[in-house]
């Protein structure tokens, strides 16, 4: 049963904030590149996503006590209605440096399969379906390209769920706040090791690179 839901866009700190929930007692943490290294999910999300099935949450994240990254960013409405005693953190950063990060990283992935399309029904070809229709095409309307409209879309974004959601519920929260805030909100001690921060760009390009899009 997921405690915690992150409805913060990729590469606002998603990856460093679940090595934090891990370590605060919050694992496992679902993470986007679960579904990617997983056919079985893979296709479960295509029937949520691709097909428009009615899903089951609780059996979406069956096993896990917290999500991060998408699909949680873009579903956070049905699955805090799902997960009623969940709490939420809202991952930010400075809008020009989170579209920059976003478009040398994980859109280098629609640039490339748009260039040179896998075999159909590859695992790639799954993965760019499954991500184009949920973001690229669904939450930005396939203009993400023009960085006025994404970023007014991230922004909207993170002011809806700011004004929608009640401070007892939702964290805004910078993941270059540190271990503080974030246990404050979960009720637990701060830890004696430095806060993580992890999947900088270059790491990015690389995981993007070996799944089969993104610079090589």
């Amino acid at each position: 049963m997921l405690k915690l839901i992150n409805t913060g866009l990729g590469r606002t700190g998603t990856t460093s904030l679940k090595g934090a929930l891990d370590r605060l007692g919050y694992g496992p943490c679902f993470h986007m590149f679960d579904i990617i290294g997983d056919e079985a999910r893979i296709a479960e999300w295509e029937k949520v996503v691709c097909d428009g099935q009615d899903p089951d949450w609780e059996a979406l994240f069956a096993g896990y006590t917290s999500a991060v990254d998408g699909p949680p960013a873009v579903y956070y409405r049905e699955m805090m209605n799902a997960f009623p005693e969940a709490k939420m953190i809202l991952t930010v950063r400075d809008a020009e440096r989170w579209y920059q990060s976003t478009y040398d990283t994980l859109y280098q992935f629609v640039l490339m399969n748009e260039k040179n399309a896998p075999p159909p029904n590859s695992l790639p070809a799954r993965i760019y379906r499954v991500t184009s229709t949920m973001v690229w095409n669904g939450l930005f309307d396939g203009r993400f390209s023009d960085k006025e409209h994404a970023i007014k879309v991230y922004d909207q974004h993170n002011q809806e769920i700011a004004q929608n959601i009640g401070p007892d519920r939702l964290l805004v929260y910078d993941v270059k706040q540190g271990w503080k805030p974030l246990c404050a909100f979960l009720g637990v001690d701060v830890p004696s090791e430095d806060f993580p921060h992890l999947n900088d760009t270059e790491s990015m390009r690389r995981r993007l690179a070996q799944m089969g899009g993104g610079p090589r």
